[in-house]
């Protein structure tokens, strides 16, 4: 009798398993579809999302082999916690969680010869790798930084949340007040701790979203070109051909990546200038701010601040957050205020 009670009990477990089961993969399924829908009236068509989704899905959290580096020591979430204790082992621990506070405001002029007269002296204002869900001080800060600032456009060049899947609510919420304190328009591209399912939220509190897209930007009778690529370093999803397809010749343009490793697609492509995120810096470095690793594939004079490839200017910037641990030594974060100017202006 017990028997025959404990085989009906198991069935029941069984079935409510199953039928959990069924609900979640429902629920996914829904999810989906309402996500496809929305992308597919903002992007025309249900490939592209279909596509980054489908990748997000097999690759997300892999340690080893994908994308542009072998090692993602962002997605070995085991060891983050190891990586924290051997900081407070050596003390460094707090000194670099008041680093990572500790956010900058920097500066840097440009000299560009195809820059219309009309934009002479354009600044923009460049802010990447928030992290914003591990990184309360440090978007604390930016909160009070940005009344001060004078600019004349927004751009975000990526990786809004701190891990590189599940849920990102929360990375929203520490984003949306920092947005209501950003003069419009506001331009972004995604990162590689981001997913295309953030895009509807992120354009419905004020970003317009480059996805593998181009703007045009007008002033008076003059013209320039705002391009923005999806993930280049892990997913693996941009196209630059694309975003560049409907720039005239010969016109002034500006690439929005989340890395900087495209460097030589982008300047080949014609980009006057290109303006990246992604390396933090280092977050870790040497004194003399040398980095221990850059997490990417590109020559180490680009993995921060001002750099030139062939005609191209660049900026790689060290970021507003932290990732993996919320430390950095020798490295401080930063925003970035860019000043374009016409090659033969006299700059005040």
């Amino acid at each position: 009798m017990n028997g025959l009670k404990h085989q009906k009990e198991k069935r029941s477990r069984a079935l409510l398993c199953f039928e959990m089961k069924t609900i979640t993969t429902i629920g996914r399924f829904i999810m989906i579809e309402t996500i496809l829908s929305k992308l597919e009236q903002r992007l025309g068509g249900r490939l592209y999302a279909r596509q980054r989704l489908g990748i997000e899905t097999d690759h997300e959290a892999q340690i080893f082999g994908q994308g542009l580096t072998f090692f993602h020591l962002e997605n070995w979430y085991s060891i983050h916690s190891v990586i924290r204790t051997l900081f407070k082992l050596t003390g460094l621990y707090w000194r670099g969680r008041a680093n990572a506070t500790r956010v900058q405001v920097r500066h840097n002029g440009v000299r560009l010869k195809r820059l219309p007269a009309e934009f002479d002296g354009l600044t923009l204002l460049h802010m990447s790798d928030f992290h914003a869900d591990m990184n309360e001080g440090a978007m604390r800060r930016v909160k009070e930084i940005l009344p001060g600032l004078d600019y004349d456009l927004c751009v975000l060049t990526g990786d809004y949340r701190a891990a590189t899947f599940g849920p990102f609510e929360a990375a929203l919420a520490g984003i949306r007040p920092m947005l209501s304190l950003i003069k419009r328009p506001i331009y972004g591209v995604l990162g590689n701790h981001d997913t295309i399912r953030m895009v509807p939220d992120l354009e419905a509190i004020g970003i317009r979203m480059l996805l593998n897209e181009c703007e045009p930007i007008t002033r008076g009778r003059a013209t320039i070109y705002l391009a923005g690529i999806d993930d280049a370093h892990y997913f693996r999803v941009d196209n630059i051909e694309k975003a560049a397809s409907s720039i005239p010749h010969q016109a002034f343009s500006i690439l929005l990546s989340h890395t900087p490793e495209v460097y030589r697609q982008a300047a080949h492509a014609g980009f006057d200038l290109m303006l990246s995120g992604h390396t933090h810096g280092g977050q870790i470095c040497l004194p003399g701010s040398i980095p221990i690793t850059l997490g990417s594939v590109l020559p180490r004079k680009l993995g921060a601040g001002a750099w030139k490839y062939h005609e191209m200017a660049g900026y790689t910037s060290a970021g507003v957050g932290s990732s993996i641990v919320t430390v950095r030594i020798n490295c401080l974060p930063e925003i970035t205020l860019h000043r374009l100017w016409r090659t033969e202006t006299a700059v005040p």
